[in-house]
């Protein structure tokens, strides 16, 4: 996969976002940086001071301009604000490759060292976000279709000790429960399925297989049910998990989830309590109770 960061100048944002992407060594991963207006210059001072700080050298960088070929061999663009996505756009760069890094990277040119490592840990900690959600791998999640039943179902039985079959798949699917798939190199990884009545949505099962574990697959599956419930103004979404399954807790509090109560005797072979937990998207609203949505 091909990655390019473009901001303005390529002298300080889009460099320090090249090298910090860079020095993850993702395989076959390749990244570069560009500037709408560069001219040659050299790397900020600051924004090399401040990646050197961290282990990154980048002090022989040089300003480069963005050039018709390095838009067209991205797989991805990152813009490091809004406008230079907006400016790439209006250019006629398919949407589809446009990204903007976090909400934006605000520019630190001219600023001290103290405005260079703020700017360096926001753009760190925005591309650890989309790491960890799958962003620069071969992972595609998108809306599931009826050719992805049985390897749905076949997941289940791996998975789970009471599988859902694939005739209960399709009817749930029929009855309005959506399922995402996500697939890496076009090779079937995972599905999430939500079900939303009014506000309020419930995960039905979250489900990798083994050889795609702890590479963003579940977070991306995640995600993707986040951005429907928020389609849907869903206020919050629920979900059960065994209480002995601390990798599967672990995952869903990073992603936002809380406890808010328990299951007594909820899981069969072997028996034991779930946990239903609770990811509320709109603090405005009110709270849900132990028993919502189910």
């Amino acid at each position: 996969m091909n990655v390019l960061f473009v901001c303005t100048g390529n002298t300080c944002r889009s460099p320090m976002a090249e090298g910090i992407l860079a020095a993850k060594n993702i395989p076959e991963l390749h990244v570069l940086s560009r500037g709408l207006a560069a001219d040659g210059s050299p790397v900020s001072q600051n924004a090399a001071a401040a990646l050197q700080e961290i282990g990154i050298d980048i002090s022989k960088h040089i300003s480069h301009p963005l050039l018709r070929e390095d838009l067209a061999s991205a797989d991805k663009i990152l813009c490091l604000s809004p406008s230079h996505q907006a400016a790439l756009a209006a250019a006629g760069v398919p949407e589809e490759k446009l990204f903007v890094l976090g909400d934006g990277i605000p520019d630190p040119f001219g600023g001290d060292l103290a405005v260079y490592r703020l700017c360096r840990d926001r753009i760190a900690a925005a591309i650890d976000t989309l790491a960890e959600q799958g962003f620069f791998s071969d992972l595609v999640v998108k809306p599931m279709e009826k050719k992805h039943l049985a390897p749905i179902a076949k997941l289940e039985k791996l998975c789970f000790s009471e599988p859902w079959s694939q005739e209960a798949l399709l009817e749930s699917y029929q009855h309005g429960t959506r399922f995402f798939t996500a697939e890496k190199k076009g090779v079937f990884a995972g599905y999430a399925g939500v079900s939303a009545i009014l506000d309020e949505a419930y995960i039905t099962n979250v489900a990798v297989l083994p050889d795609f574990r702890r590479c963003g697959v579940a977070t991306a599956l995640l995600q993707a049910v986040f951005d429907f419930c928020r389609q849907r103004d869903s206020a919050f979404v629920s979900l059960e998990v065994r209480a002995s399954n601390h990798a599967a807790v672990a995952l869903y509090e990073k992603a936002g989830f809380q406890t808010v109560g328990r299951r007594p005797d909820f899981y069969r072979a072997p028996r034991e309590d779930a946990l239903i937990m609770t990811k509320t998207f709109d603090m405005d609203k009110e709270q849900p109770h132990e028993n919502s949505g189910h």
